[in-house]
């Protein structure tokens, strides 16, 4: 399985979909520790709000700048952020930034990388940690070999790429392809990744 996954890894970053770099990473700076900092509906400081970031927020991604002003998650939709108040909070390589989570549906699964741990996450089976084998950056993205027990492995694909989660009006700048090798069979399930857990 990790060659085909290597394989795969390989195509996507030859491919012109996914030649975006990895989102970069910002926390919010210059914002009163009682205030928040908006985050609107358009590049535009007359425009709605959307969403909005703590004073001491961390892992904001921006997925690509506009007339000083960031495009990133809000919850349930994207939105634009004035990039005056972010300062950079660069991933460290050559791991997964973490936190990261990754979640797909049609099954409901989620994939949550911690400082502390890794684990899976699907309804009915609860949650359950992996232990991760390998870690391997690429030209956009990482490759992750995980297993959850002696006959279970996770390899996982994360790559630079628009994502959409089916559900919601947000956009995502980064996708999963989760191989899961089992003794009952093999998987293969898709979804989208996110460094902002908390927004």
């Amino acid at each position: 399985m990790i060659r085909a996954a290597l394989a795969l890894l390989d195509t996507l970053s030859a491919t012109p979909l996914a030649a975006q770099s990895l989102p970069d990473r910002y926390m919010v700076q210059g914002v009163a520790k009682d205030d928040t900092l908006n985050i609107r509906a358009e590049p535009n400081a007359g425009s709605e709000i959307v969403g909005e970031f703590g004073p001491f927020d961390l892992n904001i991604e921006v997925m690509r700048e506009q007339d000083g002003w960031g495009y990133t998650g809000a919850g349930e939709r994207s939105g634009w952020v004035s990039m005056r108040f972010l300062t950079p909070n660069p991933v460290p390589p050559p791991e997964v930034p973490r936190p990261m989570i990754c979640s797909g549906t049609e099954p409901f699964w989620s994939v949550s990388f911690h400082p502390r741990g890794t684990e899976y996450n699907a309804p009915g089976e609860g949650r359950r940690q992996l232990t991760i084998l390998r870690e391997r950056t690429a030209r956009t993205g990482y490759l992750v070999e995980a297993e959850e027990g002696p006959a279970l492995t996770r390899t996982m694909i994360i790559n630079a790429r628009p994502c959409n989660d089916g559900m919601s009006d947000r956009d995502f700048a980064m996708a999963i392809t989760m191989f899961t090798d089992a003794p009952d069979g093999s998987e293969v399930w898709t979804g989208c990744c996110t460094m902002q857990v908390n927004n």
